[in-house]
């Protein structure tokens, strides 16, 4: 066993009406701490094993763990326990050993959290089978609540003269509602669920979508949708209606990525990696399989391929030929330029 944590996090838990954790906040999620923080919270939180675990931490285990992090120099965390505290809701804490695949809600939402406070980057953490392990939620403004439960808080919100707003059913909240990564802009915090990465300088347009386990590297424009599993390099552009083909639809396995400096037009899509620089133009959607005739620059072709196949090759632009109805690319020169002044002061 390593002697340190793959990662960890302390937060406030949401139950159902029998006691289930259903949700978890954690504030200030960690990622390799060092070895003295990793032995404190294996000695309180799984004092006779190696694996994967949450606990629910009780009055002694918070003196214990606040005296401990404040002994390690871990204010910041001491801090976020101590006002914890004075909260009704449940105390957890959650720590990974190694990273293999879930077994618990509580494991499920810390690595959600890791990738949107950018500590891990999309398909860098094991999330395997965590569909079957999250259930689906009403996401309102009172929380989290089991759908199982919902009717009877809806009655009790209407007996208090209230309104239970129900914003989702989804086994996924909105990131927002958990972190604002710094330097973004996001029109419709809907759009983006807990667990997508989205870089410095990225906007998302209101019609953008961003799933989890995905997301931007960087300064980007975001205005289409970029499914689970797919990473979009910095500089990029993703124009208003265009969609990426993620690794849910590919059945887990077809890993898809926008290199920099791309631009997918308007309304197209890919189901297939981009390289550096190339550009796909509106209206045209090209999947793995496409057969694309490549072309010189002098409008030859040089031979044809499957989108696939030439997904390493650089600027490129793919475009539909108005004549044959052909799918073509050819070699271009430059690179796509976003507007600074839309990303540098988010």
């Amino acid at each position: 066993m390593s002697s340190t944590l793959h990662s960890f996090g302390i937060g406030l838990a949401t139950l159902d009406s029998q006691g289930a954790v259903i949700e978890v906040y954690y504030p200030d999620p960690r990622i390799n701490p060092s070895e003295e923080l990793s032995k404190l919270l294996r000695q309180l939180c799984n004092p006779e094993g190696d694996t994967n675990t949450f606990t629910e931490l009780d009055a002694g285990s918070i003196i214990k763990l606040h005296d401990g992090l404040l002994e390690l120099g871990e204010s910041v965390l001491a801090n976020h326990l101590t006002r914890m505290e004075s909260s009704d809701r449940t105390i957890i804490a959650c720590i990974l050993n190694t990273d293999t695949s879930p077994s618990s809600i509580a494991e499920v939402f810390l690595k959600l959290h890791l990738l949107s406070h950018r500590l891990a980057k999309p398909l860098s953490l094991n999330l395997d089978g965590i569909f079957a392990i999250l259930r689906n939620l009403a996401w309102s403004n009172q929380g989290a609540i089991d759908l199982n439960d919902l009717p009877e808080q809806q009655l009790q919100a209407q007996i208090r003269g209230e309104v239970l707003d129900v914003f989702s059913v989804d086994k996924f909240p909105k990131m927002t509602s958990y972190v604002v990564p710094d330097g973004v802009r996001i029109a419709d915090t809907a759009r983006i669920r807990l667990g997508a990465y989205i870089g410095e300088g990225t906007t998302v347009m209101h019609e953008g979508f961003v799933n989890f386990n995905a997301g931007t590297l960087g300064t980007a424009m975001i205005e289409g949708r970029i499914s689970a599993g797919v990473v979009v390099g910095e500089n990029s552009d993703l124009g208003g209606g265009c969609s990426t083909m993620g690794t849910l639809s590919g059945g887990g396995s077809e890993i898809i990525s926008v290199g920099k400096n791309c631009l997918i037009g308007a309304n197209a899509g890919i189901g297939f990696s981009l390289a550096d620089g190339c550009i796909v133009e509106a209206g045209l959607y090209v999947t793995a399989g496409t057969k694309v005739k490549l072309l010189n620059t002098r409008g030859e072709v040089v031979q044809t391929e499957k989108a696939k196949n030439i997904s390493d090759i650089e600027k490129l632009l793919f475009r539909r030929n108005s004549l044959t109805g052909a799918v073509e690319c050819i070699p271009i020169d430059g690179t796509t330029n976003l507007n600074d002044e839309l990303h540098t002061h988010n």
